[in-house]
């Protein structure tokens, strides 16, 4: 990231931009996902892709992965404190998105709860 944004959205978009990396972060957003769930949940994005995105946000102090260090590998991911300050931000994508989808007949196969947890996970 550059060290001087010329406007605050600039920032975030920056951060949070591209196609997949608000989607995993909204799925997060419901609480600790395992890797295969979100990408049972995202079924467009390639492993390689997911992988990719969540390091991303992972070194972005986003989202923190969590080894549970057993055999067979069971790893999580949650949002961090800092991921957690989205959820306004990704309830506004949603929200925006669910009326947009209404306004021109576009389907949505699986919405995401539209309620912001309540445990803050």
């Amino acid at each position: 990231m550059p060290e001087r944004y010329h406007c605050p959205v600039e920032l975030a978009v920056d951060v949070i931009g591209g196609k997949w990396r608000p989607v995993i972060l909204a799925h997060l957003k419901e609480g600790v996902h395992r890797y295969g769930e979100l990408r049972r949940r995202m079924p467009g994005v390639s492993e390689k892709m997911l992988t990719q995105r969540l390091r991303e946000l992972e070194s972005d102090g986003l989202v923190v992965r969590h080894d549970h260090e057993t055999t067979p590998p069971h790893v999580d991911y949650r949002l961090t404190e800092e991921g957690l300050s989205l959820a306004p931000v990704l309830q506004a994508l949603y929200d925006w998105g669910a009326a947009r989808a209404a306004r021109t007949g576009t389907a949505i196969d699986e919405p995401i709860r539209r309620v912001l947890p309540a445990s803050g996970r």
